[in-house]
């Protein structure tokens, strides 16, 4: 009787895991203006839904809209997603955050930007389903903006005045810059401004409290 031979499977090789960068390697800006207004645009979305658990906003965040494919993505200035909970991300991969696209992105031009780079830039955030896509030239004071209908990102004709849909901030065309005007009226401030605003509201609450002194009522009652 013939013997059986054992045969062994053949060992299948693993497919490699897919590493998702947090960095790609650029700076985040290329001169002082542009981080200035990187920040003043992150923040700002970031105060005017501090109080909404479901937005979250970032800014030079690596976007990994396609599980698998760490090649395509992009790292917007600044981002808003609604539907998505704040909080810590290396990288915003879409298929681990319900698939959600980012709504509402912004990028600074700076010097160093090519028109092909800009025109690759808006080619992803139109195939990738960005709802608002706003360009902001700081050096020019010149911004263009794009609304998605159904065949993609299209032009918006006029800015000036022009009301976000998904933020409700208004665009005013200003000078020496442009001014990101809130729902409740209050502008984008940067963080300077925001402490000079408010120091001169502690040095008025202290001439109050001075005056207040000099006709004999103690400030501490009220």
């Amino acid at each position: 009787m013939t013997p059986q031979l054992q045969t062994q499977p053949l060992p299948t090789k693993q497919p490699e895991k897919v590493l998702y960068p947090d960095s790609d390697g650029q700076p985040m800006s290329d001169n002082t203006l542009q981080f200035a207004w990187i920040a003043k645009l992150k923040e700002g979305c970031e105060a005017l839904f501090k109080d909404n658990p479901t937005v979250f906003v970032a800014g030079d965040l690596l976007w990994y809209p396609v599980e698998g494919d760490n090649k395509t993505r992009r790292a917007p200035d600044a981002m808003v997603v609604f539907g998505r909970p704040k909080g810590y991300r290396g990288s915003y991969q879409q298929w681990l955050e319900d698939n959600i696209t980012p709504q509402v992105v912004f990028e600074i031009l700076s010097p160093r930007n090519t028109l092909s780079e800009m025109a690759l830039k808006l080619q992803f955030y139109s195939h990738f389903g960005v709802e608002e896509y706003y360009l902001y030239d700081p050096q020019r004071n010149d911004l263009t903006g794009w609304q998605r209908d159904e065949t993609g990102l299209i032009v918006i004709e006029s800015l000036d005045g022009w009301v976000s849909p998904r933020l409700g901030v208004r665009f005013v065309f200003a000078e020496p810059e442009l001014e990101v005007i809130r729902p409740d009226g209050k502008r984008f401030l940067s963080y300077v401004e925001l402490m000079e605003q408010r120091d001169e509201i502690e040095q008025q609450r202290d001439r109050m409290a001075a005056k207040l002194q000099e006709l004999g009522i103690d400030p501490t009652q009220l």
